[in-house]
């Protein structure tokens, strides 16, 4: 009986990005976590939480959002994105800068959060795309998932920011820390007055 569990575990193998990863049940035990780790993160941000969501990143965290820009077609890989550390972008931030920003928002007296913003993060499409060194004991995830975050200031300012993450978790015993994050916004132009909520 358990030859036969295992043989189909093995059955449904999917490729993902440059790897395969077998969908066996500690697969989808990593995802079910994975997917908590985000509902967690999400609920900290949207509660104003702002310094517990801090310890879920890693110290040498590296947290970028690129403008994105308009190009010819067959051009997209290569120029549609800023690139990090050349030129400008939304964000390119590390863990002291975050934590300044969390500071300036803590302060009570943020030009653009007084009164604080109400927010939502709303978390789907969560892949695995590659586990390190494997699933038995990963040490590092490569995770994309799609965002919608919707903020509501003062009485009738509404801004919803649509786009995509592409993350590296690093996995310890301790705790699980985002170790980068790329964000990918879907706007050329910023339609809202600022960006002072995080992703």
């Amino acid at each position: 009986m358990n030859a036969v569990v295992q043989e189909q575990e093995k059955v449904a193998t999917v490729a993902t990005g440059n790897s395969a990863i077998e969908r066996t049940s500690q697969y989808y035990r990593l995802k079910a976590d994975v997917e908590d780790f985000y509902y967690r993160e999400s609920d900290l941000l949207d509660e104003r939480r702002f310094r517990e969501w801090l310890d879920m990143l890693a110290d040498d965290i590296v947290y970028f959002m690129p403008i994105r820009r308009n190009v010819k077609f067959g051009q997209h890989a290569a120029r549609e994105n800023t690139k990090q550390g050349e030129g400008m972008s939304w964000f390119d931030e590390d863990k002291w800068t975050l934590s300044k920003r969390v500071d300036q928002i803590l302060t009570g007296v943020h030009y653009a959060e007084e009164p604080l913003s109400r927010i939502t993060h709303m978390v789907s499409n969560v892949q695995i795309k590659a586990v390190r060194p494997d699933l038995n004991k990963p040490s590092e995830l490569e995770v994309t998932s799609r965002f919608l975050v919707y903020q509501n200031r003062v009485e009738y300012e509404t801004y919803t920011f649509v786009g995509r993450r592409n993350d590296t978790i690093r996995v310890t015993e301790a705790s699980w820390k985002v170790a980068r994050r790329e964000i990918l916004l879907e706007q050329n132009v910023l339609l809202a007055k600022n960006l002072t909520m995080f992703f």
